[in-house]
């Protein structure tokens, strides 16, 4: 199902209707600042288990926390004044920041490794929901490769997982994702959106790593 909606202007009823039904496990696509992504609640078991599903992914690096503001990166992640300062320098926009996670949040999100990507956004969209829901969005990239008909093998250890995204693999239009099976609502702020990708900035060693060139520069 597709919802139309202003996004800087989002009727309250329509951000109330997504969030309860990511509250009770549903899977949304939204439009950010970079391409579609694919989004379930946070909090939610049921559909963190659904989008992980869609998704094929086995590296849950892939997989991302969409966050309103940087304090809630301090309920996830842990961070020096160091990582503090380049998250906020560089936030909001199109980079993903891979942390080492706190006690619980491995729990939550079903973790088998002690990090997470997470991120602020640069698009009122998603950070409506994530005000209407009350906590962070889950989410990974919405690919063509998702709907089945190009469904791909993961590639196997040892390569680099986290390449470039094929510009052909990601959607422009949101009645595009219709194609996506297990997605319950699109919502579409009209006009199409940039096949564009985030960089991936692993922050959780001693060092800066850059895992994916993507939208955001680096060094910035």
């Amino acid at each position: 199902m597709i919802e139309y909606v202003v996004p800087g202007n989002m009727d309250d009823r329509v951000a109330a209707r997504t969030a309860r039904l990511l509250e009770a496990g549903g899977v949304a696509a939204l439009p950010t600042d970079t391409s579609w992504s694919l989004v379930c609640s946070s909090r939610a078991r049921e559909g963190i288990k659904r989008l992980r599903a869609l998704s094929f992914e086995r590296d849950e690096r892939h997989f991302t926390l969409l966050c309103s503001d940087i304090s809630q990166f301090g309920e996830w992640c842990s961070m020096d004044n160091t990582r503090f300062r380049l998250i906020k320098r560089l936030s909001p926009g199109p980079y993903v920041f891979i942390l080492r996670t706190l006690a619980g949040t491995e729990k939550a999100l079903g973790l088998r490794r002690s990090e997470a990507g997470i991120r602020i956004p640069d698009h009122p969209v998603p950070l409506r929901i994530i005000g209407a829901l009350g906590v962070p969005l889950y989410s990974i990239t919405a690919k063509r490769s998702m709907t089945g008909a190009r469904r791909e093998d993961p590639p196997p250890p040892g390569d680099d997982r986290f390449a470039p995204i094929p510009e052909e693999d990601l959607f422009e239009g949101g009645w595009e994702l219709e194609d996506i099976n297990g997605v319950d609502v699109i919502l579409d702020g009209g006009g199409e959106r940039d096949r564009i990708f985030s960089s991936v900035l692993d922050l959780s060693g001693d060092e800066i790593r850059l895992l994916r060139r993507g939208a955001g520069p680096w060094p910035a």
